[in-house]
């Protein structure tokens, strides 16, 4: 059995959700308290067995690809001012994983820097994780994701459970049969159906083990709304060919892509640190 070693990373977009604080810096660099969005998710990748980390890039991303590149300049004015806890922590950055860039290039849509990708993964498994979305839990969510694939050897997407609200913002899955507690078999998914037509209230989020007959279905997947080439079609594709599962993900979830998510994301990592907690805590009920 061929081990997930590889995840993808498409940080090739413009954040335009974030302007103007994106218009020269990369949303995946947006801090949670002290580092990158983009390290957290390396970081989870690289708990959870992760070896070659493939940040699929535009021409504006620079930043991303510095910050896990060395800095000789950084490092000697830190050892020479005594800095050597920082030293250390800018050091560990790029020895995380084996990081390889590649530039996007195709149609719009998340399923094409996934394609750019082919040439890289061969005939392995692979993760996809989006450098947006943060997890936090006990247990990594892509350990939890590849705990099922080496299970069932297909497919899998993360799910998190959403309310009414949610089944309005998300895609939601159709289950065909839960075959272990958390565990889902898909029938099929619906692109923000509502509380009325949602088949379930589970939504797939930015997390996915996949198999290299997936870029076949990219290949074959028609371009979408304005010529977007969509992800979930070509899963839903491989879909008639293959068992799809989903894994619903013990922990919570962050969408650091919108302005509230990032700021809840930053809050609910401060209070997890043992050096800001009490005082996070006094801020928050100052300013109740």
């Amino acid at each position: 059995m061929k081990k997930v070693r590889k995840v993808i990373l498409p940080v090739a977009g413009y954040g335009t959700r974030f302007l103007p604080a994106t218009k020269a810096m990369p949303k995946e660099m947006l801090p949670i308290i002290d580092k990158p969005v983009i390290q957290y998710v390396v970081e989870e990748a690289v708990a959870s067995g992760i070896e070659d980390v493939i940040l699929v890039t535009s021409q504006s991303k620079h930043a991303v690809e510095d910050h896990f590149d060395d800095n000789k300049e950084l490092e000697a004015w830190l050892q020479s001012t005594g800095k050597d806890k920082q030293l250390e922590e800018i050091r560990e950055i790029g020895k995380l994983a084996n990081f390889i860039y590649v530039r996007q290039k195709g149609p719009y849509g998340n399923a094409t820097p996934v394609l750019n990708c082919r040439h890289l993964i061969g005939d392995e498994p692979f993760a996809v994780l989006f450098g947006d979305e943060l997890f936090s839990g006990d247990k990594p969510r892509l350990k939890q994701m590849i705990e099922v694939y080496e299970k069932y050897q297909d497919p899998v997407l993360g799910v998190i459970e959403v309310d009414d609200r949610g089944t309005e913002r998300y895609g939601i899955i159709d289950p065909a049969a839960e075959v272990e507690a958390g565990i889902y078999q898909l029938k099929g998914m619906v692109e923000k159906p509502g509380p009325k037509k949602a088949p379930s209230h589970l939504a797939a989020i930015g997390a996915y083990i996949l198999t290299p007959d997936i870029f076949d279905s990219i290949t074959k997947t028609p371009s979408g709304h304005g010529g977007e080439l969509v992800l979930l079609d070509a899963i839903f594709g491989l879909m008639k060919t293959r068992p799809v599962y989903a894994k619903k993900l013990e922990g919570e979830y962050h969408d650091t892509g919108n302005k509230l998510g990032w700021l809840k994301a930053n809050v609910n990592e401060a209070l997890r640190r043992s050096d800001m907690k009490k005082e996070t805590i006094a801020m928050l009920k100052e300013i109740q």
